[in-house]
Protein backbone atom coordinates (compact mmCIF):
# COMPACT_ATOMS: atom_id res chain seq x y z
CA UNK A 1 0.00 0.00 0.00
CA UNK A 2 1.20 3.55 -0.74
CA UNK A 3 2.75 5.40 1.82
CA UNK A 4 0.22 8.38 1.47
CA UNK A 5 -2.41 5.79 2.20
CA UNK A 6 -1.15 4.42 5.16
CA UNK A 7 0.01 7.51 6.77
CA UNK A 8 -3.56 9.97 6.88
CA UNK A 9 -0.99 12.43 8.53
CA UNK A 10 1.34 12.47 5.58
CA UNK A 11 -1.72 14.74 3.35
CA UNK A 12 -2.49 16.45 6.53
CA UNK A 13 -0.62 19.38 5.82
CA UNK A 14 -1.02 22.88 7.60
CA UNK A 15 0.63 25.18 4.57
CA UNK A 16 1.12 24.24 1.16
CA UNK A 17 4.36 23.41 -0.56
CA UNK A 18 4.62 23.99 -3.69
CA UNK A 19 3.28 25.96 -6.72
CA UNK A 20 0.69 24.19 -8.40
CA UNK A 21 -1.10 26.95 -10.71
CA UNK A 22 -1.22 30.34 -12.26
CA UNK A 23 -3.77 33.10 -13.04
CA UNK A 24 -2.20 35.02 -15.91
CA UNK A 25 -5.55 37.09 -17.08
CA UNK A 26 -4.76 40.83 -16.95
CA UNK A 27 -2.04 42.49 -15.17
CA UNK A 28 -3.18 42.17 -11.59
CA UNK A 29 -1.86 44.25 -8.90
CA UNK A 30 -4.13 43.23 -5.77
CA UNK A 31 -6.16 40.15 -4.63
CA UNK A 32 -8.84 38.92 -2.24
CA UNK A 33 -10.22 35.63 -1.40
CA UNK A 34 -13.77 36.00 0.38
CA UNK A 35 -14.98 34.71 4.00
CA UNK A 36 -15.91 30.96 2.53
CA UNK A 37 -12.93 30.90 -0.05
CA UNK A 38 -15.17 29.93 -2.40
CA UNK A 39 -14.24 33.15 -4.82
CA UNK A 40 -10.58 35.21 -5.77
CA UNK A 41 -11.28 38.72 -6.61
CA UNK A 42 -8.43 40.12 -8.57
CA UNK A 43 -8.10 43.98 -9.19
CA UNK A 44 -6.34 44.79 -12.28
CA UNK A 45 -4.10 47.81 -13.66
CA UNK A 46 -6.77 48.97 -15.85
CA UNK A 47 -8.90 49.51 -12.66
CA UNK A 48 -11.40 46.49 -13.21
CA UNK A 49 -12.51 43.89 -11.14
CA UNK A 50 -11.78 40.18 -12.60
CA UNK A 51 -13.41 37.50 -10.41
CA UNK A 52 -12.04 33.41 -10.42
CA UNK A 53 -14.29 30.50 -8.84
CA UNK A 54 -11.47 28.60 -6.39
CA UNK A 55 -13.43 25.14 -6.57
CA UNK A 56 -12.50 25.23 -10.47
CA UNK A 57 -8.69 23.62 -10.28
CA UNK A 58 -7.60 25.94 -13.38
CA UNK A 59 -9.19 29.36 -11.58
CA UNK A 60 -12.00 29.47 -14.39
CA UNK A 61 -13.54 33.10 -14.49
CA UNK A 62 -16.90 33.62 -13.65
CA UNK A 63 -17.10 37.88 -13.96
CA UNK A 64 -15.25 40.69 -15.47
CA UNK A 65 -16.29 44.12 -13.41
CA UNK A 66 -15.05 46.57 -16.11
CA UNK A 67 -17.84 47.81 -17.14
CA UNK A 68 -18.69 50.09 -14.59
CA UNK A 69 -15.14 49.94 -12.90
CA UNK A 70 -12.31 52.12 -12.11
CA UNK A 71 -10.33 53.68 -14.47
CA UNK A 72 -7.33 53.68 -12.67
CA UNK A 73 -5.33 50.93 -10.95
CA UNK A 74 -7.25 49.39 -7.85
CA UNK A 75 -5.81 49.58 -4.67
CA UNK A 76 -7.36 47.42 -2.26
CA UNK A 77 -10.06 44.98 -2.18
CA UNK A 78 -12.62 43.69 0.55
CA UNK A 79 -15.68 41.39 0.57
CA UNK A 80 -18.32 41.41 2.97
CA UNK A 81 -18.50 38.11 5.35
CA UNK A 82 -21.99 37.04 3.58
CA UNK A 83 -19.64 36.95 0.24
CA UNK A 84 -22.33 39.02 -1.35
CA UNK A 85 -20.11 42.74 -1.35
CA UNK A 86 -17.50 43.83 -2.15
CA UNK A 87 -15.86 46.97 -1.56
CA UNK A 88 -13.07 48.57 -3.84
CA UNK A 89 -10.56 51.20 -4.28
CA UNK A 90 -8.36 52.79 -6.60
CA UNK A 91 -5.90 55.39 -7.63
CA UNK A 92 -9.01 57.54 -9.56
CA UNK A 93 -9.93 58.65 -6.00
CA UNK A 94 -13.35 56.60 -5.61
CA UNK A 95 -13.88 53.68 -3.47
CA UNK A 96 -17.25 51.57 -4.56
CA UNK A 97 -19.46 49.04 -3.24
CA UNK A 98 -20.46 46.66 -5.60
CA UNK A 99 -23.61 44.29 -4.88
CA UNK A 100 -22.65 40.58 -7.19
CA UNK A 101 -26.34 39.85 -6.97
CA UNK A 102 -26.41 42.43 -9.60
CA UNK A 103 -23.46 41.69 -11.19
CA UNK A 104 -25.74 41.44 -15.03
CA UNK A 105 -27.46 44.76 -14.65
CA UNK A 106 -25.93 47.80 -12.30
CA UNK A 107 -23.82 46.58 -9.65
CA UNK A 108 -22.62 49.27 -8.00
CA UNK A 109 -24.82 50.80 -5.07
CA UNK A 110 -22.48 53.04 -3.27
CA UNK A 111 -19.68 55.20 -4.53
CA UNK A 112 -17.68 58.35 -3.43
CA UNK A 113 -14.75 60.38 -4.30
CA UNK A 114 -12.17 61.75 -1.84
CA UNK A 115 -9.49 64.69 -2.91
CA UNK A 116 -6.92 62.13 -3.77
CA UNK A 117 -5.89 58.96 -4.36
CA UNK A 118 -6.60 55.81 -1.60
CA UNK A 119 -3.41 53.94 0.00
CA UNK A 120 -6.31 51.12 0.77
CA UNK A 121 -9.84 50.33 2.38
CA UNK A 122 -10.87 48.10 5.29
CA UNK A 123 -14.73 47.00 5.78
CA UNK A 124 -16.52 46.84 9.00
CA UNK A 125 -16.72 42.93 9.46
CA UNK A 126 -20.18 43.28 10.68
CA UNK A 127 -21.48 46.15 8.74
CA UNK A 128 -20.96 46.49 4.18
CA UNK A 129 -21.84 50.40 4.81
CA UNK A 130 -19.42 51.09 6.84
CA UNK A 131 -15.19 51.47 6.03
CA UNK A 132 -11.79 53.07 7.04
CA UNK A 133 -9.44 54.29 4.35
CA UNK A 134 -6.41 55.74 4.35
CA UNK A 135 -5.63 58.15 2.11
CA UNK A 136 -2.97 59.96 0.09
CA UNK A 137 -1.05 63.39 1.58
CA UNK A 138 -4.16 63.15 4.03
CA UNK A 139 -6.00 62.00 7.39
CA UNK A 140 -7.42 58.77 7.62
CA UNK A 141 -11.26 58.84 7.31
CA UNK A 142 -14.20 56.84 8.87
CA UNK A 143 -16.95 56.49 6.30
CA UNK A 144 -20.43 55.49 6.69
CA UNK A 145 -22.57 54.81 3.18
CA UNK A 146 -25.71 53.91 4.88
CA UNK A 147 -27.44 56.98 3.96
CA UNK A 148 -26.82 57.18 0.16
CA UNK A 149 -27.42 60.46 -0.56
CA UNK A 150 -25.61 61.64 2.11
CA UNK A 151 -22.63 59.33 3.21
CA UNK A 152 -20.95 60.43 6.34
CA UNK A 153 -17.67 61.04 6.68
CA UNK A 154 -15.16 61.35 9.70
CA UNK A 155 -11.69 62.64 9.50
CA UNK A 156 -9.43 60.20 11.88
CA UNK A 157 -6.59 61.82 13.83
CA UNK A 158 -2.99 61.26 12.98
CA UNK A 159 -0.78 62.82 15.62
CA UNK A 160 -0.76 59.96 18.64
CA UNK A 161 -2.36 60.13 21.87
CA UNK A 162 0.91 61.23 23.41
CA UNK A 163 1.83 64.28 21.22
CA UNK A 164 -1.54 65.07 21.39
CA UNK A 165 -1.28 65.58 25.17
CA UNK A 166 1.72 67.44 25.50
CA UNK A 167 0.87 70.74 26.65
CA UNK A 168 3.13 73.97 25.77
CA UNK A 169 5.37 75.98 28.61
CA UNK A 170 8.56 76.51 29.22
CA UNK A 171 9.94 73.11 29.60
CA UNK A 172 8.45 71.54 26.90
CA UNK A 173 8.95 73.05 23.80
CA UNK A 174 10.96 70.56 22.16
CA UNK A 175 8.02 68.09 22.68
CA UNK A 176 5.92 70.54 20.88
CA UNK A 177 7.69 70.81 18.10
CA UNK A 178 7.48 67.13 17.64
CA UNK A 179 3.68 67.26 17.55
CA UNK A 180 4.09 69.56 14.83
CA UNK A 181 5.89 66.96 12.82
CA UNK A 182 3.71 65.87 10.28
CA UNK A 183 2.15 62.13 10.63
CA UNK A 184 0.94 60.49 7.63
CA UNK A 185 -1.04 57.40 7.93
CA UNK A 186 -0.33 54.34 5.93
CA UNK A 187 -3.25 51.77 6.37
CA UNK A 188 -5.55 50.91 8.93
CA UNK A 189 -8.17 47.97 10.01
CA UNK A 190 -10.54 47.31 12.04
CA UNK A 191 -10.75 44.39 14.99
CA UNK A 192 -12.38 40.93 14.15
CA UNK A 193 -15.54 42.35 16.05
CA UNK A 194 -14.98 46.02 14.46
CA UNK A 195 -15.04 47.58 17.86
CA UNK A 196 -11.50 49.60 17.16
CA UNK A 197 -9.83 50.61 14.46
CA UNK A 198 -5.67 50.35 14.10
CA UNK A 199 -3.77 53.06 12.01
CA UNK A 200 -0.11 52.62 11.41
CA UNK A 201 1.58 55.87 10.68
CA UNK A 202 4.46 57.15 8.67
CA UNK A 203 6.54 57.95 11.67
CA UNK A 204 5.97 54.66 13.41
CA UNK A 205 3.10 55.39 15.42
CA UNK A 206 0.34 52.38 16.11
CA UNK A 207 -2.48 54.40 17.31
CA UNK A 208 -6.11 52.96 18.68
CA UNK A 209 -9.77 53.95 17.94
CA UNK A 210 -12.42 53.08 19.54
CA UNK A 211 -14.79 53.27 16.66
CA UNK A 212 -18.00 54.29 18.58
CA UNK A 213 -16.45 57.51 19.60
CA UNK A 214 -13.48 57.72 16.90
CA UNK A 215 -11.28 59.01 19.22
CA UNK A 216 -7.70 57.49 20.25
CA UNK A 217 -7.68 55.57 23.43
CA UNK A 218 -3.75 54.91 22.67
CA UNK A 219 -0.80 54.94 21.39
CA UNK A 220 2.95 53.38 21.36
CA UNK A 221 5.99 53.76 19.25
CA UNK A 222 6.58 50.68 17.13
CA UNK A 223 9.64 51.51 15.18
CA UNK A 224 11.51 54.57 14.05
CA UNK A 225 10.24 54.15 10.15
CA UNK A 226 6.88 54.23 8.06
CA UNK A 227 4.23 51.54 8.99
CA UNK A 228 3.96 49.54 5.82
CA UNK A 229 1.50 46.84 6.86
CA UNK A 230 -0.60 45.56 9.32
CA UNK A 231 -2.05 41.96 9.32
CA UNK A 232 -4.56 40.89 12.02
CA UNK A 233 -5.36 37.12 12.68
CA UNK A 234 -9.35 35.90 12.43
CA UNK A 235 -8.82 34.66 15.81
CA UNK A 236 -7.97 38.26 16.90
CA UNK A 237 -5.24 37.55 19.34
CA UNK A 238 -2.07 38.65 16.96
CA UNK A 239 -1.07 41.75 15.20
CA UNK A 240 1.82 41.67 12.61
CA UNK A 241 3.34 45.53 12.05
CA UNK A 242 5.66 45.53 8.96
CA UNK A 243 7.59 48.69 8.88
CA UNK A 244 10.50 49.97 6.18
CA UNK A 245 13.21 49.14 8.76
CA UNK A 246 13.31 45.64 7.71
CA UNK A 247 11.37 44.16 10.69
CA UNK A 248 8.20 42.65 11.17
CA UNK A 249 6.75 42.71 14.59
CA UNK A 250 4.62 40.32 16.58
CA UNK A 251 2.37 41.60 18.93
CA UNK A 252 -0.10 39.59 21.38
CA UNK A 253 -3.42 41.53 21.97
CA UNK A 254 -4.82 40.07 24.57
CA UNK A 255 -5.24 43.03 26.51
CA UNK A 256 -6.81 44.79 24.47
CA UNK A 257 -9.91 41.91 23.97
CA UNK A 258 -9.91 42.72 27.56
CA UNK A 259 -12.71 45.52 27.87
CA UNK A 260 -12.22 46.15 31.44
CA UNK A 261 -8.63 47.20 30.59
CA UNK A 262 -9.54 49.43 27.05
CA UNK A 263 -12.15 51.21 29.24
CA UNK A 264 -9.86 52.28 32.28
CA UNK A 265 -8.09 55.63 30.20
CA UNK A 266 -5.69 56.13 33.20
CA UNK A 267 -4.28 52.45 33.17
CA UNK A 268 -1.06 52.11 30.01
CA UNK A 269 -1.34 49.22 28.38
CA UNK A 270 1.67 48.29 26.93
CA UNK A 271 1.62 45.08 23.91
CA UNK A 272 3.55 42.89 24.01
CA UNK A 273 6.22 41.92 21.22
CA UNK A 274 5.82 38.62 21.23
CA UNK A 275 8.58 38.10 18.19
CA UNK A 276 10.08 39.69 15.32
CA UNK A 277 10.69 38.47 12.24
CA UNK A 278 13.71 39.47 10.17
CA UNK A 279 16.51 38.02 7.55
CA UNK A 280 19.74 38.83 8.84
CA UNK A 281 22.10 37.80 6.11
CA UNK A 282 20.53 39.44 3.37
CA UNK A 283 18.42 42.19 5.02
CA UNK A 284 15.59 41.98 2.85
CA UNK A 285 12.38 44.21 3.24
CA UNK A 286 8.90 42.88 2.96
CA UNK A 287 6.19 43.72 0.66
CA UNK A 288 2.51 42.25 2.65
CA UNK A 289 2.05 39.91 4.97
CA UNK A 290 -1.17 37.71 6.21
CA UNK A 291 -1.83 34.93 8.54
CA UNK A 292 -2.73 31.48 8.35
CA UNK A 293 -6.99 30.75 9.83
CA UNK A 294 -5.83 29.99 13.64
CA UNK A 295 -2.75 32.10 13.42
CA UNK A 296 -0.18 29.80 14.12
CA UNK A 297 1.84 30.79 11.00
CA UNK A 298 2.79 34.32 8.84
CA UNK A 299 3.52 34.67 5.52
CA UNK A 300 5.47 37.13 4.02
CA UNK A 301 6.99 38.38 0.36
CA UNK A 302 10.03 39.65 -0.02
CA UNK A 303 10.92 43.25 -1.38
CA UNK A 304 13.82 43.23 -4.28
CA UNK A 305 14.47 42.02 -7.75
CA UNK A 306 16.73 39.41 -6.53
CA UNK A 307 14.20 38.20 -4.33
CA UNK A 308 11.18 35.47 -5.45
CA UNK A 309 9.69 33.93 -2.37
CA UNK A 310 7.44 33.44 0.41
CA UNK A 311 8.76 33.11 4.11
CA UNK A 312 6.67 30.92 6.61
CA UNK A 313 7.04 31.31 10.12
CA UNK A 314 5.39 29.34 12.91
CA UNK A 315 4.33 32.48 15.57
CA UNK A 316 4.58 29.97 18.69
CA UNK A 317 8.17 30.63 18.65
CA UNK A 318 9.09 33.12 15.87
CA UNK A 319 10.89 30.07 13.73
CA UNK A 320 11.41 30.12 9.91
CA UNK A 321 9.78 26.75 8.81
CA UNK A 322 9.78 27.37 4.82
CA UNK A 323 10.37 29.28 2.20
CA UNK A 324 7.95 28.60 -0.98
CA UNK A 325 9.98 29.06 -4.28
CA UNK A 326 8.47 28.68 -7.70
CA UNK A 327 8.09 32.06 -8.94
CA UNK A 328 10.44 34.08 -11.54
CA UNK A 329 9.68 37.75 -10.47
CA UNK A 330 9.02 39.75 -6.97
CA UNK A 331 5.99 38.75 -5.10
CA UNK A 332 3.84 41.77 -4.01
CA UNK A 333 0.06 41.20 -2.23
CA UNK A 334 -0.07 37.81 -0.40
CA UNK A 335 -3.26 36.29 0.61
CA UNK A 336 -4.28 33.36 2.77
CA UNK A 337 -7.17 31.29 1.52
CA UNK A 338 -8.14 29.59 4.82
CA UNK A 339 -10.80 26.44 4.08
CA UNK A 340 -8.63 25.77 1.11
CA UNK A 341 -5.32 25.91 2.67
CA UNK A 342 -4.25 28.31 -0.45
CA UNK A 343 -1.66 31.02 -0.58
CA UNK A 344 -1.76 33.32 -3.50
CA UNK A 345 0.57 35.92 -4.71
CA UNK A 346 0.80 38.59 -7.21
CA UNK A 347 4.46 38.85 -9.72
CA UNK A 348 5.07 42.20 -9.58
CA UNK A 349 6.20 42.38 -13.45
CA UNK A 350 4.03 40.04 -15.05
CA UNK A 351 0.68 40.42 -12.73
CA UNK A 352 0.66 36.85 -13.06
CA UNK A 353 -1.22 35.20 -9.80
CA UNK A 354 0.85 32.61 -8.08
CA UNK A 355 -0.52 29.74 -6.76
CA UNK A 356 0.44 27.51 -3.65
CA UNK A 357 -1.99 24.45 -2.57
CA UNK A 358 -1.45 21.13 -1.09
CA UNK A 359 -1.86 18.39 -3.51
CA UNK A 360 -3.59 15.47 -2.44
CA UNK A 361 -3.23 12.08 -3.89
CA UNK A 362 -6.11 10.09 -5.45
CA UNK A 363 -7.14 7.65 -2.96
CA UNK A 364 -8.21 4.68 -4.95
CA UNK A 365 -9.74 2.86 -1.33
CA UNK A 366 -12.60 5.26 -1.71
CA UNK A 367 -14.03 2.83 -4.08
CA UNK A 368 -14.38 -0.36 -1.93
CA UNK A 369 -13.10 -0.31 1.64
CA UNK A 370 -10.91 -3.16 1.36
CA UNK A 371 -9.18 -1.70 -1.72
CA UNK A 372 -5.65 -1.60 -1.89
CA UNK A 373 -3.04 -0.24 -4.05
CA UNK A 374 0.28 -2.09 -4.61
CA UNK A 375 3.42 -0.69 -6.03
CA UNK A 376 3.48 -3.37 -8.53
CA UNK A 377 2.01 -7.13 -9.56
CA UNK A 378 1.53 -9.42 -7.31
CA UNK A 379 0.23 -13.08 -7.08
CA UNK A 380 -3.10 -13.13 -5.76
CA UNK A 381 -4.42 -16.52 -4.38
CA UNK A 382 -8.14 -16.29 -3.37
CA UNK A 383 -9.90 -16.93 -0.79
CA UNK A 384 -11.65 -20.45 -0.27
CA UNK A 385 -15.39 -18.30 0.67
CA UNK A 386 -14.16 -15.29 -1.70
CA UNK A 387 -17.20 -16.33 -4.28
CA UNK A 388 -19.70 -18.01 -2.07
CA UNK A 389 -23.40 -17.48 -2.32
CA UNK A 390 -24.41 -15.31 0.74
CA UNK A 391 -27.86 -15.20 1.86
CA UNK A 392 -28.92 -11.57 1.36
CA UNK A 393 -31.55 -11.47 4.31
CA UNK A 394 -28.57 -12.56 6.36
CA UNK A 395 -26.63 -10.10 5.50
CA UNK A 396 -29.13 -7.39 5.57
CA UNK A 397 -29.66 -8.58 9.12
CA UNK A 398 -25.81 -8.64 9.98
CA UNK A 399 -25.51 -4.97 8.87
CA UNK A 400 -28.70 -3.53 10.98
CA UNK A 401 -26.92 -4.88 13.85
CA UNK A 402 -23.54 -3.06 13.27
CA UNK A 403 -25.52 0.12 12.48
CA UNK A 404 -27.36 -0.54 16.06
CA UNK A 405 -24.05 -0.29 17.30
CA UNK A 406 -22.41 2.68 16.21
CA UNK A 407 -23.93 5.71 16.47
CA UNK A 408 -22.81 8.97 14.70
CA UNK A 409 -24.62 12.31 15.05
CA UNK A 410 -24.48 13.33 11.17
CA UNK A 411 -27.25 16.06 11.59
CA UNK A 412 -25.83 18.81 13.57
CA UNK A 413 -23.74 21.16 12.00
CA UNK A 414 -20.67 22.76 13.46
CA UNK A 415 -21.49 26.67 14.13
CA UNK A 416 -18.27 27.83 14.14
CA UNK A 417 -15.00 27.18 12.57
CA UNK A 418 -11.42 27.74 14.05
CA UNK A 419 -11.79 31.58 12.68
CA UNK A 420 -15.05 31.97 14.38
CA UNK A 421 -16.80 31.85 11.19
CA UNK A 422 -20.18 31.28 11.04
CA UNK A 423 -20.74 27.78 9.12
CA UNK A 424 -24.38 27.75 9.09
CA UNK A 425 -24.36 31.19 7.32
CA UNK A 426 -25.88 30.09 3.70
CA UNK A 427 -23.00 30.87 0.89
CA UNK A 428 -23.80 33.44 -1.67
CA UNK A 429 -23.72 32.57 -5.13
CA UNK A 430 -22.55 35.20 -7.74
CA UNK A 431 -25.02 34.40 -10.77
CA UNK A 432 -23.90 33.42 -13.85
CA UNK A 433 -25.17 35.23 -17.28
CA UNK A 434 -23.74 32.34 -19.98
CA UNK A 435 -25.37 34.70 -22.60
CA UNK A 436 -22.66 37.08 -22.30
CA UNK A 437 -18.85 37.30 -22.76
CA UNK A 438 -17.28 37.58 -19.50
CA UNK A 439 -13.76 38.22 -21.01
CA UNK A 440 -15.32 41.30 -22.87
Amino acid sequence: MNLSLQDPFSVAKEFPEQLTNNLNFGHSVTIQFNYKGDYLASGLIDGSIVIYDCSISNGGIIAHLNEYSHIRPITSINWSKCGRYLLTTSQDWYVKLWDLNKINSMPIIRQIKFDGPIWSANLHPNDKFKFVASLYEDSPVYVDLTNENSPKIIKLSTTPLELENWVMDGEQLKKKSKKNEKHLTLVCIFTKDGKYIFTGTSKGWLNIFETETLKIIHSIKISNSNIKNLALSSNGRKLAINSSDRVIRQINLSDLINEQAINNQDEKFDFEIEHKYQDVVNRLQWNSLTFNHNGEFLIASTHGQSSHDLYIWETSNGSLIKILEGSNEELIDTKWNYPKCCIGSIGIDSGMIYLWQIQFPQKWSALAPDFVEVEENIDYIEKEDEFDIIDETELNKKRLEKEEEDVVDVITKDSTDARGFDLLQESFIIPINYEVNLLV
